[in-house]
């Protein structure tokens, strides 16, 4: 996927996904936000300890939902061919930086 949109695009589809999951007043992805939209990911029948263990997964601040940062690391690290593209999409995205 990386490959077809490059960095860039690559970046702005992963916000896309995060802004259709996020609860648009908290800006985050929440356990409310995230129940109502799982049918948007084929997970309608995940129960809600599955949902509260899907956002501890990627809490890194301990909030109990997602920021866009968050969100992103963790579609990173559910991905091993996201994994694999990161160092490339990384040196890319430096590159364009600079």
């Amino acid at each position: 996927m990386v490959d077809k949109l490059g960095a860039e695009g690559f970046m702005k589809e992963l916000s896309n996904g995060f802004r259709l999951l996020m609860d648009s007043d908290k800006g985050m992805i929440t356990f409310d936000s995230l129940k109502r939209n799982l049918a948007l990911l084929g997970l309608q029948d995940m129960n809600d300890e599955e949902v509260v263990c899907m956002l501890r997964e990627g809490d890194l601040n301990g909030d109990g939902a997602l920021d866009e940062m968050e969100f992103c690391t963790l579609m990173f690290r559910l991905s091993p061919a996201l994994m694999k593209s990161s160092r490339t999409l990384l040196v890319e995205t430096l590159v364009n930086e600079m």
